[in-house]
């Protein structure tokens, strides 16, 4: 992908709500998507297809793998940015994003 397609998407994901809501939530403590789901109030569904779309442009990581009671596994996803700037220039913004430490 060329760097102009990486910055659309960065700045799509990060313009829709949803999208930031769940990235920015996951800077501090990995969760899963039933919990971001709960949590925030979006259908699962849309937390699965943010979060693929974060992992897509390396916003997102799997942090690990937990196991529930009933021995069905979930991933732990974890943002791997903790700041975003834009700046709106000429020809084209610039993004800066600020690696996570803590993932």
């Amino acid at each position: 992908m060329k760097k102009y397609d990486i910055n659309q998407k960065v700045l799509e994901a990060l313009a829709d709500a949803q999208s930031r809501t769940i990235l920015f939530s996951i800077v501090k403590e990995g969760k899963t998507a039933i919990e971001l789901s709960e949590k925030y109030r979006i259908p699962l569904s849309s937390v699965y297809k943010k979060i693929t779309d974060l992992e897509e442009i390396a916003l997102v990581k799997v942090e690990r793998w937990e196991l529930s009671d009933s021995g069905k596994r979930f991933k732990v996803y974890r943002s791997r940015i903790s700041k975003a700037d834009i700046s709106i220039k000429k020809p084209e913004p610039t993004i800066t994003l600020a690696p996570n430490q803590d993932a």
